[in-house]
């Protein structure tokens, strides 16, 4: 990533000098099919020509949900979404007993947790819908992206304010490259604050919840940077502990860099009782999240983020293919569903999932030789629409299955962008999981509406003064 230099003259011969050894993505032939024969994300258009009411096919993408198609009764910024399918029923159920029916459309890690908790755990599946959407503005950057974008050696260049490969071209490895990132820089709005909780169940059932606000400003799509003068930032992130009151007042400020080789992600946490801010210098790869009990790595994180130079990447097919994944999981977060109904013993409460048919991106991980990490083969499935991770397989130094990660994929239509309603990071041999986003009992959820800060907000002295407060 470029530096910001002072010397306007510098930037414009270093960007001229970079430029010169750069090939284009995919030529403009192949970009003018965004928003035609393709989404302007890049997926095939056209549905897969079975009815949808049989729970097996997949519609076109007529422009996913637009300002016409969002409920009467949403109101306000931050309220708890109307689901806008919400009179629809389940079409047919995976179950334990049947999920051999449908092997080849059942992520590997979904079985297993078919297997793992057979009398409980089921796949309600539901009509598909195409909800994905977003701003044109950054339907325009990603088209822009498709034709200069290119893969740096331990990060990507010239790409900004859009998905930065929305046709993928070049070898295999390259390809699975380019999926990873566009699910690491995908579209999730501007500046959002929330208030949430995230909680680690026991094998028991028992849990106890973790409070707290969270601030991110993702400073890759907002209009007044580019490519150059990002210098290498990704987002803010800023979360507050608010209970238990143990853990009130605690903080964590992050820097998140794309080019994480060239400069390592930025943290510092707050110690309320010390009253100091102190650098998080680990803060990345498998380095064990406190407040997941262990369940979640630091890159199990939104399904995966940070640099991914730890693995040989591939595309385990060369085209999309369908699958079921939870897909416009609206009830997940409704206020008419307590936590205490959602978090059951294994897993979030079945009968609240959505489950559609979709098509998706399988690609594949694998640890490369002198490298370490707890998981020595990931597989993560993308959905092809909105390049959200939707499930992720974790496999440990055997080669055996140990940890799922379910993203319940939905559409904060008041944007609009496909993000989630909750993630949940499952260890299968100690039938414990935690969930991360838990707003059901919260006044309100993801509040788009406020206005952007500048940078020194997220500065590591903002976050000491901020503390004292």
């Amino acid at each position: 990533m470029l530096k910001k230099l002072t010397a306007m003259g510098s930037v414009l011969a270093l960007s001229l000098s970079v430029a010169a050894t750069v090939q284009a993505a995919v030529p403009a032939s192949e970009a003018a099919k965004l928003g035609k024969s393709l989404t302007p994300f890049g997926a095939d258009v056209k549905g897969n020509g079975k009815a949808v009411s049989t729970g097996l096919g997949i519609p076109d993408w007529t422009g996913g949900i637009q300002r016409k198609d969002i409920p009467k009764s949403y109101t306000r910024p931050g309220q708890h979404h109307p689901d806008p399918y919400g009179n629809e029923k389940p079409v047919f159920t995976i179950t334990a007993q049947n999920v051999g029916q449908y092997a080849d459309k059942v992520p590997d890690g979904v079985k297993a947790m078919l297997k793992t908790y057979p009398d409980t755990f089921k796949m309600n599946v539901y009509p598909s819908h195409r909800s994905t959407s977003a701003p044109q503005w950054v339907y325009d950057n990603t088209k822009s992206n498709a034709t200069k974008a290119e893969l740096g050696e331990t990060g990507v260049k010239d790409t900004f304010g859009g998905t930065p490969f929305p046709i993928l071209s070049g070898s295999n490895e390259e390809q699975a490259l380019q999926a990873i990132w566009n699910h690491i820089l995908r579209w999730r709005g501007l500046y959002v604050v929330r208030r949430a909780s995230e909680v680690a169940v026991q094998r028991s059932g028992a849990y106890s919840l973790i409070t707290s606000q969270q601030e991110i400003y993702f400073r890759y799509y907002d209009p007044k940077y580019n490519y150059e003068t990002l210098d290498n930032v990704l987002f803010y992130y800023l979360s507050f502990t608010k209970a238990p009151a143990r853990l009130a007042g605690g903080a964590v400020l992050v820097h998140e860099m794309q080019d994480q080789k060239k400069m390592p992600r930025q943290a510092w946490g707050y110690n309320a009782g010390q009253r100091r801010v102190r650098r998080a210098p680990n803060l990345a790869y498998d380095t064990p999240i406190a407040a997941a009990d262990g369940l979640r790595t630091a890159d199990d994180t939104d399904m995966y983020n940070g640099a991914p130079d730890k693995y040989n990447w591939k595309l385990v097919h060369p085209k999309p293919v369908e699958m079921f994944i939870p897909y416009n999981n609206y009830k997940m977060d409704s206020p008419d569903v307590s936590y205490e109904t959602l978090l059951q013993k294994g897993h979030v409460n079945s009968d609240y999932q959505r489950w559609e048919l979709h098509r998706v991106w399988v690609v594949e991980a694998n640890l490369k030789d002198g490298e370490r990490h707890i998981y020595n083969k990931r597989r993560f499935y993308i959905d092809a629409d909105s390049w959200q991770i939707a499930v992720a397989d974790q496999y440990d130094r055997r080669g055996e299955l140990w940890r799922v990660s379910l993203a319940y994929i939905k559409n904060y239509y008041e944007v609009p962008t496909q993000w989630t309603a909750l993630d949940a990071f499952h260890d299968l041999r100690a039938q414990r999981y935690h969930v991360q986003f838990l707003d059901n009992e919260e006044p309100s959820i993801l509040d788009y509406s406020q206005p952007v800060p500048d940078d020194r907000y997220f500065h590591p002295a903002a976050l000491r003064r901020r503390g004292r407060g």
